[in-house]
Parts: structure tokens; sequence; C-alpha cells
């Protein structure tokens, strides 16, 4: 199982923005907490900084977390998507131009979860789907170590979606395997354009790098 480590993220202040699908995994967050004071203190951990890198896996995550001087390990699972539903995933990606160029430069359009729901297939998780063990002494499930590396896998997500869809089971790595080998298959059907649509994305990511090099040196501000 290919697993991707995330490293450890700054302490944060203030308010944090977040995407319409992160938000909607915070609101999973926000129904599996016990009590509005323990998912207090589990955001608190979580922009105080206390969590450490997490490891995605294909259906999991583990992370530690510093509580003063201890520290606690944090394992957690989210439901895999079966093959069936998996397949349909691919499909839909490739079935819309521009859909996995989104995905590659960190966007996860609405379009594409709405019709995952209308085939039957939930991507974005609910709060019944979150699974969590901490080696803490908290008999509460999850307790606040547990919530502040939920949080922060929600923030994960909002930067890259990838994220999300690693932990239904379908690695990025995978799907864009699957992705060319539809594209291959179908030829001029639905995946037709699926590696155009990847190369377009790619080629504009690497242009964007090359813009950013050739930028001027920033002045030096006066006294």
């Amino acid at each position: 199982m290919a697993t991707v480590i995330h490293p450890r993220l700054p302490p944060r202040r203030g308010g944090v923005g977040g995407t319409w699908w992160s938000k909607a995994f915070l609101r999973a967050v926000e129904e599996l907490a016990f009590s509005a004071p323990e998912l207090k203190r589990g955001r608190r951990h979580a922009r105080a900084g206390d969590v450490g890198a997490i490891t995605v896996g294909d259906g999991s995550f583990v992370a530690a977390v510093f509580d003063g001087d201890d520290a606690f390990t944090v394992t957690g699972s989210v439901p895999l998507l079966g093959s069936d539903d998996q397949s349909v995933l691919v499909e839909l990606v490739a079935a819309e131009a521009g859909r996995i160029a989104a995905l590659m430069s960190g966007e996860l359009p609405h379009s594409l979860v709405e019709a995952m729901e209308e085939a039957g297939v939930e991507l974005l998780p609910y709060g019944g789907e979150l699974g969590t063990t901490c080696t803490c002494e908290s008999w509460l499930d999850p307790c606040p170590h547990a919530l502040a590396v939920l949080t922060q896998v929600a923030w994960l997500t909002q930067r890259d979606p990838f994220v999300l869809l690693q932990l239904r089971g379908l690695a990025r790595d995978e799907l864009l395997a699957r992705l060319h080998a539809l594209d291959e298959h179908a030829g001029a059907g639905p995946g037709g354009a699926v590696v155009d649509d990847l190369a377009i994305a790619e080629e504009a990511a690497l242009r964007a790098a090359r813009e950013l090099a050739q930028l001027p040196d920033r002045p030096a501000e006066q006294e």
C-alpha cells in the first residue's frame, strides 16, 4: 500500500479559511466530536502545531500529537470505496474535460462530486465514517488528540484533494494510471481526452514555474 508523508504543519493564528470540500470534511469532524469543549481542545492542538507529520495511506492515516511533555499516537480510518465505486470515480473524472486538470491544480470539481452522488457514490465522508484510536488514556472516542489530527487532515485535503481520494482508496498515481488505461482502451470515446487534458495541466504547471524563475530579484527596500 502506497503512503504519503505530509510534513508537520506550522502553528496557525486566527480563523482558518478553506475550500468547500475541506469545510465539508470539517463538518464531518464536528459531527464526530463528543462535545463542543472536546472539539475546541482538538482545534487548539491543531492550530498550535502540536500535530506531527501525517502519514496518509489507502483508507488510513497516522500522526503523533504532542501534549505538554507527552506525545500520543493517533491512527484513523476512512472506508474505502469498493472496486465498482472506484471504477465509477475514474470514469466520471474522464467523462468531462478539465476534471483531471482541476485535480492536478489542487481543485476538486463540484460537478464531479455531484455526479458521483447521482451515481450513488459518496466521496466526502460523514462523521460516522471517520474512525480513530489514540494511545492516550482518555475514555472519549474521539479524544481531543484525534480531533486535532482529523482537523489537520481536513486542512491537507484543502491543499491537495488527492489526499481525500487516497483516503477513499484511489491514490494519485493509481488514479492517473487507470485514467491512462481508460484512455488507451476508449480511444476516441469518453476517456479519449484524458491524456491531452493531463498534458495541458502539466504544461501549465511547468510554464508557471519557468515564468517564476525568470522574474527579477526583488529590489531592496529603501530605509
